[in-house]
């Protein structure tokens, strides 16, 4: 039997904005996104409630590098060093050497950046498992297959699970509460391409998903729909962009003016509680940062 658990990281001290995957078949156990060093003890407790510890785990099993979802891998294979860890070819050296990935989140956070993330230790070359997509991961009992589906990041991965038609789709489809209905895209810098995401999602739909599981946060029982809405969602955002930056407005105000539109229909669709959550955890203003990059490069490119 294979079961999957969801284990609340209460990142910041706010639960339902940050999940780890405990996956077990037989005797195996394996993490999807660990999730930021900032939360170990927070996971080693979740870990614990089931019986499980940092020395018990077979693999780790990364979606991307972000800080959010991979920023503890080193620190469980310092404890573990047996722990294999999975992750895209392109986010490989990142993890040996996380220099220029703590640098290129210094200059997004600032001096918020140890509050949020926490340290993020480098990973043995050794442990490190080399994906590029079409692999075949054993896991007791299970197998999960490896899509390769950029477009959040370059270095995204999906992994499959064809016996119970489930997706760990990582950032692939945004920000949703499990038991939402509510959805926001999540485009930070330095890599979004939405023609490529695009096809992504497309991919991860023609499967035929019965649920997909979004770090952020949980099971979504309704994929079909939810990956419909999220298209639209990047397609208004990408457009609102666009307009943004054609108006001549300074860039600080375009920001502002993106940003204030985004949280003023949250604020306008949800509670105050739940507006304030969806809102903080989105990032709007490293969204508008990763969609403005991406307008920009577009632009460039038709030159």
């Amino acid at each position: 039997m294979t079961t999957f658990t969801t284990i609340d990281l209460n990142w910041t001290g706010r639960p339902r904005s940050i999940a780890a995957l405990l996956m077990q078949s037989e005797d195996a156990s394996v993490l999807i996104d660990p999730g930021p060093q900032s939360t170990l003890e927070t996971l080693r407790a979740g870990l614990r409630d089931r019986e499980q510890d940092f020395q018990t785990l077979d693999a780790l099993l990364l979606t991307h590098i972000h800080l959010d979802h991979a920023g503890a891998t080193g620190a469980l294979v310092q404890e573990n060093p047996d722990l294999k860890v999975y992750v895209h070819e392109l986010g490989l050296m990142h993890m040996i050497d996380p220099t220029r990935l703590l640098a290129s989140a210094g200059r997004l956070y600032g001096g918020d950046l140890q509050t949020l993330y926490g340290e993020c230790t480098p990973v043995p070359e050794g442990n490190l498992k080399r994906l590029q997509g079409g692999e075949r991961i054993q896991i007791g009992q299970a197998e999960l297959e490896v899509f390769y589906t950029p477009g959040h990041a370059s270095h995204h991965v999906t992994y499959w699970d064809r016996v119970s038609h489930t997706a760990f789709v990582g950032d692939s489809a945004g920000i949703r509460v499990q038991g939402d209905t509510f959805l926001l895209p999540a485009t930070p810098p330095p890599d979004i391409d939405v023609e490529i995401w695009n096809g992504s999602l497309d991919t991860i739909a023609s499967w035929g998903p019965e649920r997909i599981f979004l770090t952020h946060f949980g099971f979504v029982e309704n994929p079909a729909e939810h990956i419909r809405l999220y298209k639209e969602r990047l397609a208004e955002w990408s457009a609102l962009t666009r307009r943004l930056l054609e108006s001549g407005m300074e860039t600080t105000d375009a920001e502002k003016a993106f940003v204030d539109a985004i949280a003023e229909k949250i604020k306008s669709t949800l509670p105050l509680a739940a507006a304030d959550h969806y809102i903080f955890n989105a990032g709007l203003r490293l969204s508008w940062l990763g969609l403005m990059r991406y307008v920009r490069k577009k632009d460039l490119q038709r030159q």
